[in-house]
């Protein structure tokens, strides 16, 4: 080799060398004062403190897929573009994590989240567009138009900051738009740092939210045929199988991942739970959603895997006729409110007169109810948690609108209090 050729080598290394130093020195002290993942998963530094401060999360994580799979901490608290960094005992951290930080390994999971109901449109339920930037609206107009740009509830207004914040935000801040231009947070579902999936496909995990009067999800599903099967055979099913992988023997009964998110027997997994949804059932007089009829047809291939065509069929043609009939009884009653307010005899303002609270339980309650009884199998929420209280609330609302006739006055002068609504 000539001294010319091994100069021209010498030259280009060093060249090499110079570059990958001042592209080095150009790099965010966000990455360059980290320690290496390496060095986290050799000397154990977080847990050495994590075990006597906050010993169960140290626990959890040992316990955890993402331990098996070598996932060490630094990896998810570690702050992504757009989070705020802090520093922590020679680490720099994330000040707080966000759905952001898992899209890093999650991605298209995160990107079905996004699309979903239980991202920017659950927020908007409750605070309207508060913390939204135009970027996230824009994002959630596009799926859910007239879902994101929409005020804030008058319940949450009427019943005060303290009460939303403990009450209305701890289930809808799963879609909480966060400052780094992501959604909510998985650990809603997954947990912090067990970050399950066997905890996602527990009943009772979607029931700390899907419960209640206004949604009775978890307490249908639990008078229903499936929810006595998985309670009477609990031990057999195996909910930490893998996603894609995930059959019969496995689930030989659903729950409520299994129907609406699943890949059960090569099925499509989504993370988007109204994905095969056909119905807007929530809303107080239900409407086909936009992709409703793709919808059904996928929801009812996961009914197949157990049930024969002419059972689902039949199942949906029932649950169909309670909807449209539960439809016509919300649509008479708000004619009776909306005639008083025609005439004069009540004013636009929510929730200042008991018959406002009527006619709202009768659909966001009870209505509500009756259909998604319905379509879950829960024939005692139809009937006398659905029907028989729409009935009764309907004669209640009808009274008082003949009251509000009577007296000739105009109703809605001063707020009441909720209490106030019942005779």
């Amino acid at each position: 080799m000539s001294f010319k050729s091994v100069f021209i080598a010498v030259l280009l290394g060093t060249a090499i060398i110079v570059a990958a130093l001042l592209v080095n020195s150009r790099r965010p002290s966000v990455e360059t004062a980290q320690p290496s993942a390496d060095l986290v998963r050799a000397t154990g530094k977080c847990a050495e403190c994590h075990a006597r401060e906050t010993s169960a999360v140290v626990h959890q994580f040992e316990r955890s897929r993402h331990a098996e799979r070598g996932v060490n901490c630094l990896d998810c608290h570690k702050p992504v573009e757009g989070q705020d960094p802090m520093e922590h005992r020679g680490f720099t951290l994330a000040r707080s994590l966000t759905a952001k930080n898992c899209a890093q390994c999650h991605a298209t999971e995160y990107e079905q989240y996004e699309r979903s109901r239980h991202a920017g449109p659950s927020w908007a339920a409750v605070r309207g567009t508060q913390g939204f930037s135009p970027e996230q609206i824009a994002l959630g107009e596009r799926f859910h138009p007239g879902w994101i740009k929409r005020p804030a509830h008058p319940v949450g207004e009427m019943e005060g900051e303290a009460a939303t914040v403990g009450g209305c935000d701890a289930c809808h801040d799963i879609g909480k738009p966060n400052a780094d231009g992501s959604f909510g947070t998985c650990t809603e579902c997954h947990s912090r740092h067990s970050s399950s999936v066997a905890l996602a496909r527990e009943p009772r995990t979607c029931g700390q939210c899907h419960m209640g009067p206004d949604h009775s999800q978890i307490e249908i599903f639990e008078e229903s045929k499936h929810g006595v099967i998985f309670t009477a055979q609990r031990e057999s099913f195996n909910l930490n199988a893998h996603p894609k992988q995930l059959t019969t023997v496995d689930m030989p009964a659903p729950t409520c991942t299994t129907c609406h998110m699943s890949g059960l027997e090569g099925l499509k997994v989504t993370h988007n739970p109204s994905e095969r949804l056909a119905w807007f059932l929530f809303a107080p007089v239900s409407t086909r959603r936009p992709e409703g009829n793709s919808g059904e047809l996928q929801m009812k291939e996961v009914c197949l895997k157990c049930h024969a065509h002419s059972q689902v069929e039949n199942f949906y043609g029932i649950a169909e006729k309670v909807l449209l009939s539960t439809n016509e009884k919300v649509k008479e009653a708000q004619a009776v409110v909306a005639a008083l307010r025609k005439d004069g005899l009540l004013d636009d303002k929510p929730f200042n007169h008991p018959i406002k609270f009527v006619e709202f339980d009768l659909w966001h309650y009870f209505g509500r109810t009756a259909k998604h009884g319905a379509f879950m199998g829960g024939a005692d929420f139809v009937q006398w948690h659905g029907n028989y209280e729409l009935a009764r609330l309907r004669n209640e609302l009808d009274t008082m609108a003949e009251e509000l006739r009577t007296k000739g006055g105009k109703g809605g002068s001063g707020p009441v209090k909720p209490g106030d609504a019942r005779p």
